[in-house]
């Protein structure tokens, strides 16, 4: 049969409540941090995979004609 010790019921009941409040410490500073970071991101100027896309096809596109131009001009100037 055990007995019942009240100090050491406060102290399990004390090491318990700090348990609790360490583990919600916890969750506070992750979600903290969690949320600072996703600002951190909102504040820089991110493109999207579709828009590097679209500025990368009409880069390539515009290469092509001044290419084009290039070569029209090339004649010109021969023939001028």
């Amino acid at each position: 049969m055990q007995s019942e010790n009240p100090f050491i019921a406060d102290v399990v009941k004390m090491m318990n409540s700090a348990a609790g409040t360490l583990a919600g410490m916890t969750r506070e500073a992750r979600d903290s941090a969690r949320e600072r970071f996703r600002e951190m991101l909102g504040d820089m100027d991110f493109v999207s995979r579709e828009e590097f896309e679209a500025v990368k096809e009409m880069a390539a596109s515009s290469r092509a004609e001044v290419e084009d131009l290039k070569a029209r001009i090339a004649v010109l100037e021969a023939k001028g």
